[in-house]
């Protein structure tokens, strides 16, 4: 317990809120920028199983702000770089490297075994399926994103209202790290609030982060926040979901061109426009596209429309 001292102290950690942290899992989806800051501190607090999942590897474009990483590292899967730098923190601890993606087939089963969420990715199609995943199972997610000089973090599910339930609507920007920019502070500030309400919710702290959202704005140094533990979920959500999951009793439509995907997601798939989609009969409908967002903007178009269930499938989460 000596290396655990300085928060051992603390009234509202203790050596029975360090036990908890010991038993803890926790699943780190993403291992760049949130990543880099938020993983060492749940490594140094003692978190006893950390999974971290990533398919991406090293890039030194990256490096400014994924501080986890050197530029020997450059090429290297991520999360295995990660995984060994958490371990040379802490070597009482378990840390667990996936090299892959998260997809609907395997979000499940990660998630089934941890106690905890981290969305630290940056991709808005994997964070709408951590929060559908962790709402029915009733397990916390910590999700945030940054972009340019901003972002915000939240603890949603675990008992609080999901991600769609205070962001129900399409994204209005498909923008980027890599196509918008960010700034590496931005990013640090963000990951550490994320550790800290993670922290938080495995000791069972009051007032819990669960339900609480708190934004950044990094260039006027100010930061704002609010509870929506009443936000309703939405009527209307239109789930991401595997292409293993799709059969021929549905209506299974690329909505990318030939120039842009010369391969469709899906080998029934037929290149429709929104404008183009009329009922067929189908048991439901499957939108398919590289992000997700033209797809969940086609569906908000024609679920006033289509008699059934509309479902999203994205490249960049499958």
């Amino acid at each position: 317990m000596s290396r655990y001292t300085r928060q051992t102290i603390l009234p509202q950690v203790g050596e029975t809120g360090q036990q908890r942290l010991a038993r803890a899992r926790v699943l780190v989806v993403g291992a760049g920028g949130l990543a880099a800051y938020a993983l060492p501190l749940l490594a140094g607090a003692g978190v006893g199983h950390v999974t971290v999942v990533d398919d991406d590897t090293v890039s030194l474009s990256n490096l400014h702000r994924q501080t986890l990483f050197t530029e020997d590292d450059c090429g290297q899967p991520k999360a295995e770089v990660a995984a060994n730098r958490c371990r040379a923190l802490n070597a009482q601890i378990t840390v667990e490297a996936r090299c892959c993606r998260v997809t609907p087939a395997n979000a499940p089963e990660m998630i089934a075994s941890a106690d905890l969420v981290l969305d630290c990715a940056d991709s808005y199609a994997v964070s709408y399926l951590l929060s559908d995943l962790c709402l029915a199972r009733g397990t916390p997610l910590i999700s945030a994103s940054v972009l340019g000089l901003g972002g915000y973090v939240g603890g949603f599910c675990g008992g609080a209202p999901s991600l769609r339930a205070v962001f129900p609507d399409a994204p209005e920007s498909g923008a980027s790290c890599a196509s918008a920019g960010v700034l590496g502070p931005v990013v640090g500030v963000i990951g550490a609030m994320q550790a800290q309400m993670a922290l938080a919710v495995l000791l069972g702290l009051a007032p819990t982060p669960l339900g609480q959202l708190v934004n950044l704005d990094a260039q006027s140094l100010a930061t704002s926040g609010f509870r929506f533990d009443a936000a309703p979920e939405p009527a209307t959500g239109f789930a991401f979901v595997a292409v293993s999951d799709l059969t021929t009793d549905d209506l299974i439509v690329e909505l990318r061109g030939p120039d842009e995907a010369p391969t469709p997601l899906h080998p029934a798939a037929r290149r429709l426009g929104p404008d183009q989609i009329t009922d067929t009969g189908a048991r439901r409908l499957a939108l398919c596209c590289g992000t997700g967002l033209r797809a969940w903007r086609a569906a908000e178009t024609l679920h006033r429309t289509w008699p059934g269930e509309i479902v999203l499938v994205s490249a960049s989460a499958c």
